[in-house]
């Protein structure tokens, strides 16, 4: 074996054993996640890849969405859903692995206006007068009859007695991000989002709080999908890592689960 030819064998050979796992990271990981999720996740998943060097795709969107694109056969590793319906969706189509699944994160719901609203703070309790309040102007918020922050703007008003009133103004978006943008462009007069989307939004601002007794517990289960790659493990152990808290938590969520080390 001449030279040449020795050293085109040493690179098959290392090429050989080096392509399981540049193929690894070259193929990465899909995380099919809520909308509300954008900020804070792409932090954590840029700290993911920093420690692991394995790159995430993140596709966000509304959970309602998410879910049925997974049941049709789109390509994710991890769904992360805003609502424990949607996964419970998931979990009835066979599209998660089961026991995988747990109750990440916790929100809450504000109410919010353009920064420069005359509107300021508002007392959101039972007899709260919403449609009053927007006047001739459209409340933004998800569709109430899919997009989990939408279900739970529609249980909180439902159970405060101002649903019925205020129905007709609003604006169904189909995402949180898009009722945030609504109202970030004065295309709304207020808007029902999370108060972790409100934080991150510099044209808005909060202007009241929906009291936690007014709509059911506001959680966002995840779980690994049944088509999900063998680095799915690991990355959703980094989920619940005190790393991913720090990040989640400075966004505004409330950190459901134990830490895992």
């Amino acid at each position: 074996m001449n030279r040449l030819t020795k050293i085109l064998f040493a690179l098959t050979i290392a090429c050989g054993l080096a392509s399981p796992q540049a193929s690894a990271q070259e193929k990465g990981l899909t995380v099919f996640a809520a909308a509300s999720m954008k900020n804070a996740l792409d932090e954590v998943d840029a700290a993911y890849t920093a420690k692991t060097a394995v790159k995430v795709t993140a596709s966000y969107a509304a959970s309602s969405a998410l879910a049925k694109q997974i049941d049709q056969g789109a390509p994710a590793d991890i769904f992360l859903s805003a609502d424990t319906d949607w996964m419970d969706y998931a979990t009835k189509e066979k599209t998660i692995k089961t026991d995988t699944r747990t109750n990440l994160l916790g929100n809450s719901i504000v109410l919010i206006a353009p920064k420069d609203s005359s509107i300021d703070k508002v007392k959101i309790a039972s007899g709260f007068d919403l449609a009053k309040l927007a006047g001739d102007g459209r409340i933004a918020t998800g569709d109430v009859n899919s997009v989990p922050v939408g279900k739970y703007a529609k249980a909180a008003l439902e159970k405060l007695g101002a649903w019925d009133a205020a129905a007709p103004k609003f604006a169904m978006a189909e995402s949180v991000r898009a009722a945030l943008t609504l109202v970030a462009r004065g295309e709304a007069v207020l808007g029902i989002v999370y108060a972790t989307d409100a934080k991150v939004e510099p044209l808005v601002k909060i202007v009241g709080t929906f009291p936690a007794d007014s709509h059911p517990p506001i959680i966002y289960p995840v779980a690994e999908t049944t088509s999900a790659g063998p680095g799915a493990t690991d990355y959703l152990a980094f989920l619940h890592s005190q790393a991913a808290k720090t990040i989640f938590e400075k966004y505004g969520f409330t950190f459901l689960t134990s830490i895992k080390s």
